[in-house]
């Protein structure tokens, strides 16, 4: 069900509060683009900032524009495990088609932590489960040796891997099988991640570019290797220009340039920079995302 192109929904904001309005015509955008799935209350979406009661609210607005046409993986994850399967419990009754689950933040917790956190979440929640696997922000690794014994679980269906390494998913399908699907947390390597056994990306730069980014899965899923590859040097300076600060900051000003929300996030982020703007707009120009 999840593959391709699958975009980290960003949270628009008007005045400290969620712009519902903008958010789901945003998500109604990304379906028309040729998004294939969706993904609200990630790091993207802002998640740490948002309340619980804000958080549940996107995900049902989400699964109401999306309106079936493509599925929803809703961010659920905590550094607490009874938030995070309340969190999932909500996912699952709003109509969810899986929950993102991130590695327990802050806490630090031993493989055999991370199994247990896992495992009470897929046991007390009846909806397929990805684990989110970022160390760069949780401070913690799941080992794949922890991530197979996860993967014996009839709902454990998959990871999105941000650790950057790419001989990870290939040492990941040896010891789990194709069946587990592995999707891409980072843009740039997308498809060296595809070559290595993925499936398909999480992508941040899909919040601005979603026909570019779902065309380059498409024609990798075709075999059509040069119009992937071409497609992965036009996106190659915008994924750059995404993170030329601390996300979602820069995509959040883009989509500002495209008329989709405003760049308004919450503190402790800060809007982006002159010099951000300014990359950004030239990355999205290069592209032709901008004229």
């Amino acid at each position: 069900m999840f593959h391709g192109s699958i975009v980290a929904l960003l949270t628009p904001f008007k005045g400290g509060k969620v712009d519902e309005k903008a958010f789901q015509s945003f998500v109604e955008w990304q379906v028309a683009q040729g998004t294939h799935g969706l993904v609200p209350c990630g790091t993207t979406g802002e998640s740490p900032t948002l309340s619980h009661e804000e958080h549940n609210r996107v995900v049902e607005l989400c699964i109401e524009a999306a309106g079936g046409k493509v599925p929803v993986m809703a961010g659920t994850g905590s550094n607490s495990t009874d938030e995070a399967i309340a969190l999932t419990r909500h996912a699952k009754q709003a109509g969810a088609q899986a929950a993102l689950v991130v590695t327990p933040y802050y806490n630090k917790p031993s493989q055999e932590g991370l199994y247990q956190h896992f495992k009470a979440i897929h046991d007390a929640a009846d909806l397929p489960i990805f684990i989110y696997n970022i160390p760069g922000r949780s401070v913690v690794d799941m080992s794949v040796a922890t991530m197979a014994r996860l993967a014996k679980l009839p709902n454990i269906v998959g990871v999105k891997d941000a650790t950057a390494d790419l001989s990870r998913p290939s040492r990941l399908l040896q010891e789990v099988g194709p069946d587990f699907i592995q999707l891409s947390g980072e843009d740039a390597t997308a498809l060296a991640f595809n070559a290595q056994g993925g499936v398909g990306c999480i992508s941040v730069t899909a919040n601005i570019a979603p026909a570019l980014c779902s065309a380059m899965q498409t024609a990798w899923a075709k075999g059509d290797l040069k119009e992937a590859f071409r497609l992965r040097d036009v996106l190659s300076p915008v994924h750059d220009s995404m993170f030329v600060e601390t996300s979602p900051a820069p995509v959040k000003f883009a989509a500002s340039l495209l008329g989709l929300g405003s760049d308004e996030v919450r503190l402790p982020l800060v809007p982006a920079t002159e010099t951000a703007r300014t990359a950004v707009r030239g990355a999205m120009t290069k592209a032709g995302l901008l004229s």
